[in-house]
């Protein structure tokens, strides 16, 4: 893929790209933009190169997680076991003027099911969810092989419901 290609496909992915940087660095916007301009400066430097064994985007996030966890050893700001921050963001349960109490209280049990995941559960749960990845290109990106992957996937998906319904039947 020559130059070209590659900054008008980092373009077209950049707001996904920034998604996930936030994902791999707990929700830290300076730790992800590091991570982010630093991921992107070894896809153009040809540092990282993309050799079409997987989908493109899978390849760069796949690279963006390997960089951001750089940055986090880089900065000794690794967290065993990931935070409850990684998630806190994702979903606002404060209800606004559209949002019903009801519903703010559902985002909340969401919010605590989550937080309750093992990390690789949150990842290959968001990386399908959020970033339409199949099992295999999360498997891809998270270093893992695809029967791991669709093993935490199983379990966080069974989880997260019992966890729900639990909700749905308080």
């Amino acid at each position: 893929m020559d130059r070209t290609e590659l900054e008008r496909q980092l373009e077209r992915l950049h707001p996904e790209c920034w998604g996930w940087a936030l994902a791999c660095t707990g929700r830290d916007r300076a730790l992800a933009e590091d991570a982010l301009h630093n991921a992107y400066l070894k896809v153009l430097s040809g540092r990282a190169e993309f050799d079409g064994r997987s989908r493109f985007k899978s390849w760069l996030f796949g690279v963006i997680r390997f960089t951001a966890m750089e940055e986090l050893r880089r900065t000794s700001r690794w967290r065993v076991g990931g935070s409850e921050r990684d998630v806190s963001d994702a979903i606002d349960p404060s209800p606004g003027a559209d949002v019903t109490t009801e519903q703010a209280e559902r985002n909340a049990a969401l919010l605590a099911a989550l937080a309750g995941l093992s990390p690789r559960q949150r990842e290959v749960l968001h990386l399908v969810f959020y970033h339409g990845m199949t099992i295999e290109d999360a498997a891809g990106v998270m270093g893992v092989s695809i029967g791991s992957a669709r093993t935490h996937y199983e379990r966080g998906k069974k989880a997260l419901a019992g966890q729900i319904n639990e909700v749905d039947v308080r």
